[in-house]
């Protein structure tokens, strides 16, 4: 099991890594760009630039995450990851319309493209080094289930069909001597930005609006629960959601005859049970006699164990 501290270390490697790479080809693009004249090989500059500049973001989002809860934030700060999310989703929107509006004034203009061995060059180069980094992304996101270093992951991954995009615009626009053909391979990739910014957007929203979890994952915790040969019912769940950090409260039906210490133990009990098939969810129980259910919505929720 992968321990806070050690979540936290991957994390921040694989921000580091994403900083790393970025600075790399914003320096190759850059020149690509200014040689070739290319409005795709523009567009995946200002997209690298953005990476970078989001990247930088990720890196403080889950560092701040990492912090441990305080008396100002007694959830803890994993709400960071998904501000930095939504961050990065501004930064592609934005460089998504910078890069449509180019590529419509190219394509009007009848620019064309130079020196497309180099353009070709310097994306076969990017694309190498993205590979190297969405492999280490995919193994810390395995690990931590991060959703700044997921969201970034989703950057990354648009940037090797970015760069196919870049190769063929440049091959088509000088070899094959298609007028027009860059500047249509640019305006494809705002799009295909822009899809990926509300894609991304969906999973941050999601997390800051405490949405409850997936159905499927509701029932296996509700199914481990029943588990328990003591537990007579639930009622009144609520989960969510922040950074990495899984949150669940919930009421049970126990014996009314018990004492305070046997549904203590009860307790105590399933929390065992519910950490071992959950690590590190944090859970919350409140203990009801049996039958007994809260007026408002934990009455519109009743879930009595798989199988009563």
């Amino acid at each position: 099991m992968t321990t806070p501290d050690n979540s936290a270390a991957l994390n921040r490697s694989a921000a580091f890594a994403s900083i790393t790479v970025a600075l790399l080809l914003v320096g190759l693009k850059a020149w690509a760009a200014w040689s070739t004249g290319s409005t795709a090989m523009l567009g995946s500059l200002a997209d690298t630039v953005l990476d970078l500049i989001a990247s930088v973001a990720t890196l403080a989002g889950v560092w701040v995450a990492a912090q441990p809860a305080d008396k100002h934030h007694r959830f803890g700060h994993g709400k960071a990851e998904a501000l930095a999310a939504l961050f990065q989703i501004v930064l592609i929107s934005i460089s998504a319309l910078t890069l449509a509006f180019r590529a419509i004034e190219q394509f009007f203009a009848g620019a064309r493209t130079e020196a497309a061995g180099d353009g070709i060059l310097v994306s076969v180069i990017a694309m190498a080094a993205t590979l190297g980094l969405l492999a280490w992304q995919r193994h810390v996101i395995r690990k931590t289930n991060s959703l700044a270093i997921s969201t970034d992951h989703v950057h990354y991954q648009s940037d090797l069909l970015l760069n196919l995009a870049v190769i063929g615009a440049l091959a088509l626009d000088q070899y094959a001597g298609i007028s027009g053909s860059d500047p249509l391979f640019g305006l494809a990739i705002a799009l295909w930005l822009g899809w990926g910014a509300w894609r991304a957007s969906q999973e941050a929203i999601t997390q800051l609006m405490d949405r409850e979890w997936p159905e499927d994952k509701r029932k296996r915790f509700i199914q481990v629960m029943a588990r328990h040969p003591e537990l007579r019912g639930v009622h009144d769940l609520r989960t969510r959601t922040s950074g990495n950090q899984d949150f669940v409260q919930f009421h049970v039906w126990v014996d009314p005859d018990m004492t305070i210490q046997q549904a203590h133990r009860v307790m105590d009990e399933i929390e065992i049970k519910l950490l071992a098939e959950f690590p590190g969810v944090e859970i919350l129980i409140h203990p009801d006699p049996e039958g007994h259910v809260d007026t408002g919505i934990g009455a519109k929720d009743l879930m009595p164990p798989v199988g009563a």
